[in-house]
Formats: structure tokens, sequence, C-alpha cells
């Protein structure tokens, strides 16, 4: 699998850290996930980097992020809210929408799932959610502190063990969670549903479960994770979940994968169209029928997730040559079984000005010939390759007109 790390800014300009996981090839992508971590969690708890790299197994993207003031993101914790976290989520998304793609789906486990289901109203792109062990409401999680709440009320905030850890809780917290206990969110959802939990979990009971999937419309699932725990401790339950959700939401994601995220544009015979997939250097090159992408290496900024603008020419000097080749030997009936074709830009220096220093654009072309040729068929052939299109093209000094569309 290939992982990008992903930084975005959150609603007060603070650098939030996020990781991409993606399948080992561009055109295998079936759609982009959002996930949102558990309460106090962070991106690399193991349930969401399990899940994470199983769905990119199975043809899903999913960007996975650190809520702010938690793991590898910037800010304080105690001035976050729950509205605060959504607020995250939305800044995650438009992320995913400027650099790749509009997220379609939206997984939140725990508190990270009632975040998904406020935030899915808010994006029109979302056509599925899907919540692990999640609670209906934000207000749920006043239990966790309810010892403190005296406290909080009298002090403004109180530090509260959570998951092993201390953290500050706030009166705005309290305040802004209150305003969380309606289910009135997930009625509004206008995506399918898919509701995981188990009726083991000690931390969010399943009741809660049952009140989101009343709660919602249909489409709407629920799938009874039995024998797990709340945190999907096992990696056996995380890729089980990972499974299911690529399954059950291939019927809610366009038909054709990332090669097809777009319509195929108006194009005349001849012409090509580039357009930019992110704000690096990821790009969508259309023909009249085919779909391509090109990147620069992780090494130079990019994603490495296609070929290079010089791997590209390369290839296109390479089919070019090898396809006369085939045409040739075809035409000449020549024993010709196979043709394998190497080819390397350089930038060398003049070989007859060792000192000077302006240097020349260089492509090396090396040729296989495999079949049971002679020697004269051998060098005709090499002859026949310096005839290509391309090879002429490059070798003429095409003048290049650039226009500016209004």
């Amino acid at each position: 699998m290939n992982k990008i790390k992903l930084e975005f800014d959150n609603a007060v300009g603070e650098k939030l850290a996020g990781l991409l996981e993606l399948p080992e090839r561009m055109d295998q992508v079936a759609g982009f996930a959002l996930f949102a971590h558990c309460f106090t969690c962070g991106k690399d708890i193991a349930a969401a980097s399990r899940i994470s790299r199983a769905l990119a197994a199975e043809g899903i993207a999913v960007l996975r992020f650190d809520f702010t003031g938690l793991g590898s993101s910037d800010g304080d914790f105690a001035n976050t809210s729950f509205s605060s976290n959504v607020d995250d989520l939305l800044c995650a998304a438009e992320a995913l929408a400027q650099q790749y793609r509009a997220p379609q789906i939206l997984i939140g486990h725990s508190l990270g799932g009632a975040a998904v289901l406020s935030a899915a109203t808010r994006l029109d792109a979302v056509r599925a959610v899907v919540t692990i062990g999640a609670p209906a409401t934000a207000k749920h999680v006043a239990h966790l502190f309810s010892e403190q709440a005296d406290e909080i009320r009298q002090q403004g905030e109180a530090r509260v063990q959570l998951g092993g850890r201390e953290f500050s809780i706030k009166q705005q917290f309290v305040d802004d969670i209150e305003s969380y206990s309606s289910t009135g969110a997930i009625r509004e959802l206008d995506a399918a549903l898919l509701v995981f939990h188990s009726p083991q979990d000690t931390i969010v009971s399943i009741d809660e479960a049952a009140k989101i999937y009343q709660a919602a419309l249909h489409p709407k699932s629920f799938i009874s994770l039995d024998r797990a725990d709340h945190l999907l401790s096992r990696a056996e339950d995380a890729e089980y979940v990972a499974r299911t959700i690529a399954s059950w939401v291939s019927r809610y994601l366009e038909a054709g994968g990332a090669g097809e995220d777009e319509a195929f544009p108006d194009l005349q015979d001849g012409e090509v169209l580039i357009t930019e997939l992110n704000h690096r250097f990821l790009r969508g090159m259309y023909s009249t029928s085919h779909f391509l992408r090109a990147d620069e290496p992780a090494r130079y900024g990019g994603s490495d997730l296609g070929p290079t603008p010089y791997d590209l020419l390369l290839m296109s000097l390479g089919s070019c040559t090898s396809m006369t080749l085939r045409m040739y030997a075809n035409r000449k009936k020549l024993p010709l079984e196979d043709v394998q074709i190497r080819l390397v830009h350089e930038r060398v220096h003049a070989e007859d000005c060792v000192d000077c220093k302006d240097k020349l654009e260089r492509i090396t072309r090396r040729i296989e010939l495999v079949g049971d040729l002679d020697d004269d068929q051998r060098q005709r052939l090499l002859e026949i390759a310096d005839r290509c299109p391309v090879h002429r093209t490059l070798e003429s000094d095409p003048q290049i007109v650039t226009e500016l569309v209004e």
C-alpha cells in the first residue's frame, strides 16, 4: 500500500496531521473515505490504522488524521470541543477534495462516529456513512467525567483520566456536548448508513447503536461485532470491519473507480487534456477515450502515483519505436518474436567541450530484438527504429505555440 502524509489547516489556521492510505496503483481506487478516530485517541490507534490499511487493500483510499491537539496535530486539546471536531472533519474533507477527491465515505469510531453523523449533512459528496461502536449523540461522553462535573462547573476545568492519559476538560466542552443531545442530524442524513457495534462493548452500550439505527432513514444496515471490544483490539475484528465496509459500500460508489472520476471531456481527435488532480504534481491526462496520471516521485514532493513527464516522454518514444518495428517486421515477414526497448534520458556535457558548462539533452535507446534474425535483418530493424514518427518529431525541433485561453 502507499502512504502519503497530508497536512492541512483547521478552522483557526492550526496544522493538522493526516495520513492517506492508498492502493498500490491509483487506477485501483474505487472511492475516497475519511476516518474519524475515537475520543482522545489518534489517527495511529490500532483500529484506525488496521481498518485504513485493509480498506486500501480493497481499493478504498482512506484519510485518517489527528484532531486538533492530539497526536501530531497542532493546537491545545483543552480548547477544543465536539463542534471543533466536526469542523476538523470538514477541513479534512476540503483538503482531500482539493488534493485528490472529495470523500464519498465517512467512517467514525466511537465519538468519531457521532462526529461523522453530524458532518455528513454538510458534505454533498458523501454517499455512505459508517459508525463503529459509536454513541448516538455527543452528550453520551459526559459520563466519562461525571465525577469531575462539580469541579469543572466551579473551577471552569478539571484534569480527567481518559484511556490511561490525563486531559483537561473545560466547561466549554461540557456546554458544547449538551447542544448535541438530539438524534435529529441522523434523521436528516442523506446517505446510506452502516452501524457496527459489539454486544460486549463496555464503553459505549449497544443501546446507542439501536438509537442510531432507529433514528436513521433507509437505506441503513446493522452488523453485530460479536466478541469484539470497544477499541477493536484484535486485528481480525478490524479487518472484518474493513472487508464488510468495502463490500457494502460498493453499491453506493460510482462505477469505474478513479480512472473515471470525471466525465470524459469533449475532445477532438488528436487533442488531449491535462487537469490538476491535486495542488502538487498529480495530473490527470485525457485523450478522447483514455485516462492516465502523471506525477513526481515522493523525494521531489510528489505522490509517486504516476509516471513523471520525462517517463511519459520516454514511454512515448519507446512505444512508437516498438510499434514501428513490429509493423515493418510483419510486413516483411521477419522472424521477430519480441521487442524489448529500454530508454534513459540524461543531461550530459558536450563531448567536444569538456570544460564548458553547457549541457546537452541525450536519450539513450537500447533495443533488444528476439528471434532468429540474421545480421542484415537486425541492422535494417535498427535503421527502421529511427523512422518512428515520435523519433522524427523530436528530431525536427517542432515549433511549440502557447496560447492563453480566456
